[in-house]
């Protein structure tokens, strides 16, 4: 008899927990919702952001808004939401910097990369785009290495340490033994006027952010940093291919809550998520910049950020790098 009761009581503690989820997963969003950019506006992240934004406000009706933070390369944006209510109305872009690069970058963070979220989905990645401005006399990857090695003055900018911009540039520096001098910016749209004006030789910046000033002549695209070639920049060589075999660095964008967010709330908006990123204006408005659509599990995106650490650990180790 105590068997059988014992039973009935785990049977009634499971339906109340579904019954509450079902309930949670129905009644959310129930006030208007916040999406954190670490960075400023402009980038893969804030283009991102504002898709699901407005797709998450027509779909639910409750307002979503985008929240810029920069700072402390992405740090300031993510640790905030690491403080956040988890109830998933605060949500994060979280980036491949903000999530796997910093705790091996950063000698103190704020916050653990792990611990401190909840998987949502990754939603896309992209490769980085070597971009040199126009004065520079490398039309190729070859030919900017050759200028490194005769000893030219060499610099390159990012968005802040700990981006996928900067450890591209530093995975770069030591491939090649040339020496480039990392400048750091609050954000890819302050590195950017400086780069076009020749103040800084080159830049591995996200595809969305550099792709429209290659095609517009302001800037020369040498090089993806992915392992193939980009559907976006066919015609665009790998850097791997351009003689440095072995070279790979891709930029990905993760939606992450805080730590505890219920899991009936999490599904939720993963499974909207994945709606969005597959319906054929988003896709095209993504593929179009340079972003490859995913849309993965909260599963798929835990692991998968487990590997990214493992790797950026390691050529943050091999490189020497340090945030600035």
């Amino acid at each position: 008899m105590t068997m059988k009761r014992n039973l009935a009581r785990l049977a009634l503690v499971c339906c109340t927990l579904l019954a509450t989820g079902n309930a949670l997963a129905q009644s959310f969003p129930s006030k208007p919702m916040r999406i954190v950019v670490t960075f400023t506006p402009g980038g893969a992240p804030d283009i991102i952001a504002r898709i699901l934004a407005e797709r998450f406000t027509a779909s639910w009706g409750q307002p979503a808004v985008v929240d810029n933070k920069p700072g402390s390369g992405g740090n300031i944006g993510a640790d905030f939401v690491a403080k956040a209510m988890p109830d998933g109305h605060t949500l994060v872009v979280g980036t491949v910097g903000t999530h796997s690069i910093n705790g091996s970058l950063y000698a103190k963070m704020p916050y653990d990369m792990v611990k401190d979220f909840t998987p949502v989905s990754l939603v896309a990645t992209t490769p980085n785009l070597l971009v040199v401005h126009n004065g520079v006399p490398a039309r190729n990857v070859q030919e900017l290495i050759a200028l490194g090695k005769k000893g030219e003055k060499m610099s390159f900018a990012s968005s802040g340490s700990g981006t996928s911009i900067h450890v591209s540039g530093e995975l770069f520096k030591s491939m090649t033994g040339i020496d480039m001098t990392h400048i750091p910016y609050k954000g890819r749209a302050i590195a950017i006027p400086d780069l076009l004006g020749g103040r800084v030789t080159m830049m591995f910046d996200n595809m969305p952010s550099s792709l429209p000033l290659v095609r517009e002549g302001k800037l020369r695209g040498l090089a993806v940093t992915s392992a193939k070639r980009a559907a976006a920049a066919p015609d665009i060589p790998t850097i791997a291919e351009s003689g440095l075999p072995g070279f790979e660095a891709v930029s990905w964008f993760a939606v992450f809550a805080p730590a505890g967010t219920p899991k009936p709330v999490v599904d939720k908006l993963q499974a909207e998520i994945s709606r969005i990123l597959k319906t054929p204006e988003v896709a095209k408005k993504l593929t179009d910049i340079g972003l490859e659509p995913v849309g993965s599990s909260a599963e798929e995106l835990a692991a998968y950020q487990r590997e990214e650490i493992v790797k950026w650990a390691k050529v943050v180790k091999d490189s020497g790098a340090r945030a600035d």
